[in-house]
C-alpha cells in the first residue's frame, strides 16, 4: 500500500457560512410543524421537457407552492415587534442558484418576486440567468461586498437576523416562503428536512424516483417526487397546514393546473 501523509488542514470558517449559520439560529425561533408528502409529477415532468431548453422543476415547484400559498396566505403569515399577525397579499419565494465565490460553491438565494402569478417557463428562464450571472441575483451584490467584511465582525450576522425576524420592511424585501432544492443533487427517492430560517413557510425538494401509484382503476409506474413542507406552528394549526398541502399538491399533479403554472 502506498504511503500517504496524515496530518489535518485548518483554515478560516468561510464568510458565507457564518450568514447561513446566523439564519439558522435566527430561524430556531420557530416551532416547525413538518410534512411528508409525495407528489404524482409525471405530467409535469413531460411537459416540463417539452419546451426548449428544458423548464426547471424547482421553478415548476416555485410556481406551484407560491399558488397555493397565495390561496392560503395564513401558511406563510409572521407576527410583528408589535406582535400582531402580518399577511402579505402577494407571494414573494426565496430560492437557492448555486454558483461559484471565491469562497467555493455557495447557495445563492434569489428572490423571485409575485411567484403566485408568474409562470414556471418564466422563472425557469429567471433562473438560468442568476446560475449564469450571479451578480443579477437579489442578493449577489451584497454577497460580494458586504459578507466577506462582516464575517470578519463577531455577532453582526447573529444581530443582524434577530433585527429582520419580526421586521415587515425586510419580508417584503426576502419574501416569507422558501423553496430549497437539495433533492436534485442526488438520484433516487428520499425525504429531507432544513432547518428553519426567517420564512414562515418552507418546501424542501427530496428525491424523485419511479413508484407504482394508482391512477384512476389502474396501477403504473409513475413519476413521484418528494416534499417536506416545514410550517410555524405558532402563526397557523394543523387544519389550514393540512388544506394546504392538499391544495399543493392537486396543483402540482392535476393536468389543468400544472399546464396553467408551466404556461402561466
Amino acid at each position: 500500500m502506498t504511503p500517504r501523509g496524515r496530518g489535518v488542514d485548518v483554515r478560516p470558517f468561510p464568510s458565507n457560512r457564518r450568514l447561513v449559520t446566523a439564519a439558522v439560529r435566527a430561524g430556531r425561533r420557530i416551532m416547525p410543524m413538518h410534512g411528508l408528502v409525495d407528489v404524482d409529477v409525471t405530467e409535469a415532468r413531460r411537459l416540463l421537457a417539452g419546451h426548449e431548453p428544458p423548464l426547471s422543476m424547482t421553478a415548476f415547484v416555485v410556481a406551484s407552492v407560491a399558488r397555493a400559498a397565495a390561496a392560503h396566505p395564513e401558511v406563510h403569515a409572521y407576527r410583528d415587534w408589535r406582535g400582531r399577525l402580518v399577511r402579505h397579499r402577494h407571494v414573494d419565494v426565496q430560492t437557492l442558484v448555486e454558483v461559484e465565490t471565491r469562497q467555493g460553491p455557495f447557495g445563492l438565494v434569489q428572490v423571485v418576486r409575485d411567484a403566485d402569478i408568474r409562470s414556471a417557463r418564466s422563472i425557469s428562464a429567471e433562473l438560468r440567468a442568476v446560475k449564469d450571472s450571479p451578480e443579477r441575483a437579489t442578493t449577489g451584490a451584497s454577497l460580494r461586498r458586504l459578507v466577506p467584511l462582516a464575517g470578519h465582525v463577531p455577532g453582526l450576522f447573529r444581530a443582524m437576523y434577530a433585527v429582520m425576524r419580526r421586521s415587515v420592511r425586510v419580508h417584503r424585501a426576502t419574501g416569507t416562503v422558501q423553496v430549497t432544492a437539495v433533492g436534485m443533487f442526488g438520484g433516487g427517492g428520499g425525504f429531507a428536512l432544513s432547518p428553519p430560517t426567517l420564512a414562515s413557510l418552507t418546501v424542501v425538494v427530496g428525491g424523485l424516483s419511479r413508484r407504482p401509484r394508482v391512477v384512476g382503476e389502474d396501477v403504473g409506474i409513475r413519476d413521484v417526487l418528494d416534499l417536506t413542507v416545514t410550517i410555524d406552528h405558532d402563526v397557523v394549526d394543523g387544519a389550514p397546514a393540512a388544506r394546504f398541502v392538499a391544495d399543493l399538491r392537486r396543483r402540482m399533479e392535476d393536468p389543468a393546473a400544472v399546464a396553467g403554472a408551466i404556461r402561466g
